[in-house]
């Protein structure tokens, strides 16, 4: 099981990614939605996922952290806004500390330009007996430069999420 193909663009104001994933719809879902899953394969080459809290329901919240191979901590959290199991993830997502207190993307080394708090959409549809996922990361007015970060950054976990998915 793993990525059969992929799609990407960044225009406007946010950054889409399509990717199909030779693996059942529901398998994806729950790569994507359980915490035990998403540490095995979030974050770019490298990183590590040492923390990850999901209270999946609207209203609830992710906190997460993803390691550099320098050891460097990025904390970021989000409000789960819709939840369609499993069809449909949209969520908030900004930058914070290890209590989950907002820090300014700033604190991170970001422009001011990257937003304080992005919207985050994940499309799962079934697709020829595999999995159709679809991302829509709201970066607004985000420099160039740090939307084609971002971009690398996504193209990268969902590869990952396809080599992880492999070996289920």
């Amino acid at each position: 099981m793993g990525a059969t193909s992929s799609g990407t663009t960044t225009s406007g104001q946010q950054i889409v990614i399509t990717r199909v994933f030779d693996a059942p719809r529901g398998v994806v879902f729950k790569a994507w939605t359980e915490p035990e899953h998403m540490k095995r394969w979030w974050g770019p080459n490298g990183f590590t996922t040492p923390v990850c809290r999901i209270d999946l329901r609207a209203g609830g919240i992710f906190h997460n952290c993803m390691r550099s191979p320098e050891g460097h901590d990025y904390w970021s959290k989000g409000v789960y806004r819709e939840i369609i199991e499993p069809e449909r993830i949209v969520c908030t997502d900004c930058f914070s500390d290890a209590e989950g207190n907002f820090v300014p993307p700033t604190h991170y080394g970001l422009s001011p330009d990257w937003p304080q708090e992005a919207l985050l959409t994940v499309t799962f549809t079934e697709h020829e007996g595999k999995t159709k996922l679809t991302l829509h990361h709201a970066v607004g007015s985000a420099p160039d430069s740090e939307r084609d970060q971002c971009q690398a950054g996504w193209s990268e976990s969902l590869d990952r999420l396809a080599g992880y998915l492999a070996t289920r």
